[in-house]
């Protein structure tokens, strides 16, 4: 998939791709590009407020990782800085949402990772090329087990 840049337009249909995957449950919109979509909540850390992120990820064993690409800009994604202030956040994938703890992926194991989701989709080695700070890789572990996805 081509990589984006963050636009108007582009946060417009993020924001309707977010409502639809959450009104469907997560049926419509599980994928963009190559990678599937999870929904990721998390409070703010300043404000408290849970906020939706939707994200790509990969499997890795029974872990999900993400990455905080933030489109190649300079700075971190305020998802990502409140992940990383939280510890834990809750995630819908496939209809089912479930609680996690959250790392950041570092040494071997994250550039296996970020190795692995460029190959996998070449937008993230264009993301990389665009800024100077590292993208976090961030795994998260299920920490609850799953439940249907009522409303998240």
């Amino acid at each position: 998939m081509p990589a984006i840049r963050r636009t108007s337009f582009t946060e417009l249909i993020w924001r309707a791709h977010r409502a639809l995957f959450r009104a469907s449950g997560g049926r419509i919109g599980s994928r963009l590009g190559a990678l599937p979509v999870l929904l990721l909540r998390v409070r703010g850390r300043k404000s408290g407020v849970a906020r939706d992120v939707l994200l790509n990820f990969i499997r890795d064993g029974d872990r999900y990782v993400v990455f905080a690409s933030h489109a190649g800009e300079d700075r971190d994604p305020p998802w990502w800085l409140n992940l990383r202030d939280a510890g834990e956040a809750e995630v819908m994938i496939g209809g089912e949402r479930f609680h996690v703890r959250a790392r950041e992926a570092e040494g071997a194991e994250r550039q296996r990772l970020w190795s692995d989701v460029k190959r996998r989709d070449d937008a993230y080695a264009d993301y990389e090329r665009r800024t100077a700070r590292q993208i976090a890789v961030v795994v998260l572990e299920v920490a609850q087990p799953a439940r249907r996805a009522t409303q998240l």
